[in-house]
């Protein structure tokens, strides 16, 4: 593009001295601009970490660690622990980490988390179930009796879901409420993981369907309650 000649140089500031001049209500809300804080996305998945990461300690600390651990499998506690623990990250990531270049989040990658989620941990709760002397088994009324579980996960995920709404309000223009499920999810995996520490039902269905159940309720809840937060408002 060539640069603008000495008429069109000279049009240009004729046109802009014929402008009007700003009203006085238009400079004083101006004057009031504030500069608004950028939104830091890693920092916001940090503290959602560190809520449920607390939610989480604090319960077990009130309520205990499941009377059975030392009877079950050497790798299978902790090794569940940080399948959930990765379900928390997961979630939480594509909630509120935009693509690199980009701000807008990650719909797309949060509803394969929140089907992917959901879906494992009810399936590997089914299929995987080691128990102890201690355990207790309910067989398939362990669904029926085993609710106050299900409270209790969902309860632990309630702080890490509106800190995470908080994050993501306001910021998702389009799919929302697949944002919304995700952070849902993430909460959701708190209250699994937690579960997995504390109760020792160690039944197929209740581990299946009330444990991985938390994540499929917590996902729902938040996709149904939170996009009136998380949709861009003008």
């Amino acid at each position: 593009m060539s640069a603008p000649s000495e008429d069109e140089i000279a049009h240009m500031l004729a046109v802009d001295a014929m402008a009007p001049p700003l009203g006085p209500a238009l400079e004083a809300e101006l004057a009031d601009l504030a500069s608004v804080t950028t939104r830091r996305p890693r920092r916001q998945l940090a503290i959602v970490l560190g809520v449920a990461g607390i939610v989480i300690t604090a319960l077990l600390v009130v309520l205990g660690i499941r009377a059975d651990l030392p009877e079950l499998p050497a790798g299978w506690i902790p090794g569940v622990a940080v399948a959930w623990a990765t379900g928390i990250v997961a979630a939480g990531w594509f909630a509120l980490i935009p693509r690199r270049g980009s701000m807008m989040p990650r719909w797309r990658p949060a509803l394969a988390v929140v089907v992917g989620t959901s879906s494992a941990f009810v399936l590997l709760g089914i299929l995987v179930h080691p128990a102890g002397p201690s355990s207790i088994h309910y067989g398939w009324e362990s669904f029926g009796r085993g609710h106050p579980c299900l409270e209790l996960g969902l309860a632990t995920a309630i702080f890490p879901v509106l800190v995470g709404a908080w994050f993501v309000r306001g910021i998702a223009p389009v799919r929302s409420r697949w944002i919304a499920a995700a952070v849902g999810a993430s909460g959701g995996c708190a209250g699994g993981l937690l579960l997995h520490l504390y109760c020792r039902i160690a039944d197929g269905p209740h581990i299946g369907l009330i444990h991985g159940g938390v994540v499929v309720c917590a996902a729902v809840i938040a996709g149904l309650l939170l996009p009136r937060i998380t949709v861009i408002r003008s």
